[in-house]
């Protein structure tokens, strides 16, 4: 995992490069949320959606869900990149859209959609 920082005018915002996927469960969404804050002290990160376990995409595993309350519990604004017109679900197209219209979780296509959704205070 390779973390960098994107210093934007009011906030930095760590956007998040792996191989590998890091996010599996809670737990493990939590302890990524502590190492970013630990080791570069941002509450704003910029993940790729291939970083997420397939599961999480499967709304009936209500994964999304718990995973990203504790991103809103915590005040942590995450904007996941991908391309998520590979899924067919109506169910996680209206999740998505309302993600999209709150303050802290982004679904984007691009990084630089991330960056500016999270540059927004």
């Amino acid at each position: 995992m390779n973390i960098t920082i994107i210093q934007k005018t009011k906030f930095e915002i760590a956007v998040v490069n792996s191989e590998e996927v890091l996010i599996t469960d809670v737990q493990s969404a939590l302890d990524l949320m502590a190492t970013i804050w630990y080791e570069k002290g941002c509450y704003r990160i910029l993940l790729n959606k291939s970083t997420i376990v397939e599961e999480f995409f499967d709304l009936s595993t209500r994964l999304a869900g718990e995973i990203l309350q504790k991103f809103v519990n915590y005040n942590v604004k995450v904007a996941i990149v991908g391309d998520f017109s590979v899924y067919s679900s109506k169910s996680l197209k209206d999740f998505i859209y309302e993600s999209n219209k709150g303050k802290h979780i982004f679904f984007v296509s691009d990084e630089n959609q991330g960056v500016e959704k999270l540059s927004i205070d």
